[in-house]
């Protein structure tokens, strides 16, 4: 069963999402995310494929604090950065979801799947993900629908989540995450080309760098120690959400059914 915290949590995140349905808000000049671009793309760019989920403390740290700066540094210019949110999740048989930090999750790895679809370009869903995240690591994720408005997004994704058509979006989530060869143990999970880099993620840099086979060099990767050389033992370990934690036992459904809980 969901703790009382869990299930209050969920209400107050249905009940924002319900909110923002039926109101319009306005742009706050006060929130700029015009630092998130991407300049042309090179044919030669690195994929960087990120599988996590929305409540993982270390995705939510990694999103916010490292993955944050290809967008400074320049990297993003030979980078074709992938956000799958799915994580750790499960599908049960019946095709509800069970989410390792409970219904709450689901509802947000849901709505993130609908913006990285409705705006493909990665400097604008990226905006979004990052307010998310950051707002997660507040512990202030209830109020996550204030993002579209931080975001400069509008809030078709939330069309996208109560008509159900995030919970297919999800499903092809789940298949992706599956056919990991080798499967992940935890998230976030971080892929350079197909090269998992398991729990050396905080070093994505130096493995994209090593990975671009362009003229391109962006500076960042003139100046980085590339320190991916280095034994096992050597390399520092960086945490995870495993796999085989403890999850919330309360299923959830993405889209309608789940606003009925």
């Amino acid at each position: 069963m969901a703790s009382s915290h869990q299930r209050l949590s969920l209400i107050l995140l249905i009940s924002t999402l319900l909110i923002f349905l039926f109101t319009s808000p306005s742009l706050s000049s006060s929130d700029d995310f015009s630092w998130v671009s991407v300049s042309s793309v090179d044919p030669n760019r690195v994929t960087l494929s990120v599988y996590y989920e929305t409540l993982c403390p270390y995705c939510s740290n990694f999103i916010v604090h490292n993955l944050l700066k290809i967008f400074e540094n320049g990297l993003i210019s030979i980078v074709n950065l992938r956000m799958i949110p799915w994580g750790n999740a499960v599908l049960r048989p019946d095709k509800t979801f069970q989410c390792e930090h409970g219904p709450a999750e689901c509802v947000l790895n849901t709505v993130e799947a609908c913006v990285i679809t409705i705006y493909p370009r990665v400097d604008m869903h990226f905006r979004f993900i990052y307010c998310v995240e950051y707002l997660a690591l507040e512990g202030k994720q209830t109020e996550w629908a204030s993002c579209f408005d931080r975001s400069q997004l509008g809030k078709v994704p939330i069309d996208c989540y109560t008509s159900g058509f995030g919970n297919q979006l999800e499903l092809r989530y789940a298949e992706e995450t599956s056919l990991l060869n080798p499967p992940h143990t935890g998230v976030p999970w971080i892929v350079v080309n197909d090269q998992p880099l398991k729990e050396d993620y905080n070093n994505f840099v130096a493995y994209v760098c090593r990975a671009y086979r362009g003229s391109n060099v962006p500076e960042v990767c003139r100046s980085f120690q590339l320190s991916i050389d280095s034994t096992a033992d050597e390399k520092p370990i960086s945490p995870l959400c495993y796999v085989d934690e403890d999850k919330n036992t309360t299923p959830s459904s993405p889209g309608k059914k789940i606003l009925s809980l």
